[in-house]
C-alpha cells in the first residue's frame, strides 16, 4: 500500500510500519504547506491509498465520498504514545480502504 504522512504526524512512523508498505511524507513529495483540500488531491493522483494525519480537524474539512483514498488520523503526534499504540496503527492502516475515515485514540498509553 502506497501510504503519506502528513506534516503533523511524526515522521518517524515511516519506519515502524511492518515493511509491507511504501511510507513517504508530504515533505519528501514537496507538498510541505499545501492545505488538505489540495494535498489530498495531489496525493490521490500521485496514486496514495492512504494519508495519515494527527490533524483531528481534516475529518470535518474533508469529505472523503467518491474519494480512492483512505485517511487515518491518530489523536496524537507524540512520538512516544504513537510507538506505544504501533499495533493498533498497523490495523487500521491495514483495514482501510478506499474512501474510508479510520481513527486510533493514542492519548494514553497502557498500563
Amino acid at each position: 500500500m502506497k501510504i503519506i504522512l502528513d506534516e503533523s504526524t511524526p515522521q518517524k512512523l515511516r519506519l515502524l510500519t511492518d515493511g509491507s508498505h511504501t511510507v513517504v511524507t508530504t515533505w519528501y513529495q514537496g507538498w510541505s504547506g499545501l492545505k488538505n483540500g489540495a494535498l489530498l488531491s495531489a496525493a490521490e493522483a500521485a496514486g496514495f491509498v492512504l494519508f495519515i494525519t494527527a490533524d483531528q480537524e481534516v475529518s470535518y474539512q474533508q469529505n472523503l465520498t467518491g474519494r480512492k483514498m483512505a485517511l487515518l488520523v491518530l489523536s496524537s503526534n507524540n512520538w512516544g504514545l504513537i510507538k506505544a499504540r504501533i499495533v493498533e496503527i498497523m490495523a487500521a492502516i491495514n483495514s482501510a480502504t478506499p474512501g474510508s475515515f479510520g481513527f486510533v485514540n493514542i492519548r494514553y498509553a497502557r498500563e
